[in-house]
């Protein structure tokens, strides 16, 4: 069975932008051999684990060329060693089934949190070649509460010759510290994008039909 999966919702003209925000996502806190890097400090406050997290991440994309050439089985390794203790992408992938997700078996969660895992590094893994010496992120007044269990902390990435793209992260509490699970790029939340295209398949084909889409799309 041939499986047409949807086309996102963002503009084409804000794709490239989108592509390179979504880095965020896929590598955050990665260390390559020899560079000298802060942990990300989870207990901090939510805009310093951010920073933290979001310069660890431009600078070994700027020093691993494999990870800027779109290795996925790089890439597979930095997400696997790094990224899982500071982002909860269980809850992402669970926010993004939506009412569909507590009547998923306990096997077809987890095969799912697998597959739309891959999906989203072989799908912004293009972005890793946009990353240039002058990539910046700049950080922006933080307007929350700090001491709320959830928060989002906004950001904008800037690179020459374009304009500056909006990214922010939406942040929950846990006794862990903080950990991402969503990511907004110039007003469009990833979970949101992401839900009315997992309804829209399930509906079509049923829970193990999202996941074999999915499947298809990482081959």
């Amino acid at each position: 069975m041939k499986y047409k999966w949807l086309s996102t919702s963002l503009a084409q003209n804000a794709r490239r932008r989108v592509l390179f925000a979504l880095v965020g996502l896929s590598v955050l806190t990665a260390t390559p051999a020899g560079a000298a890097q802060t942990e990300p400090d989870a207990n901090a406050a939510p805009d310093v684990f951010v920073q933290q997290v979001a310069e660890n991440a431009l600078q070994v994309l700027k020093a691993d060329q494999r990870l800027q050439a779109g290795d996925i089985a790089r890439i597979n390794q930095v997400v696997d060693e790094y990224v899982l203790p500071y982002v909860d992408f269980e809850k992402t992938t669970r926010l993004a089934a939506g009412r569909y997700w507590r009547d998923a078996s306990a096997a077809q969660q987890q095969a799912l949190v697998r597959e739309f895992r891959g999906t989203l590094i072989r799908t912004y893994s293009g972005a890793f070649r946009r990353v240039t010496a002058d990539t910046s992120i700049e950080m922006l007044p933080f307007r929350g509460d700090p001491k709320a269990d959830d928060v989002v902390v906004r950001t904008q990435v800037r690179q020459a010759n374009a304009q500056p793209a909006g990214v922010d992260y939406r942040l929950e509490k846990t006794a862990q510290g903080w950990r991402i699970y969503d990511l907004s790029v110039e007003g469009i939340w990833l979970i949101q994008n992401y839900r009315n295209q997992f309804a829209t398949q399930i509906q079509q084909s049923g829970f193990d039909g999202l996941i074999q889409a999915l499947a298809a799309r990482n081959k």
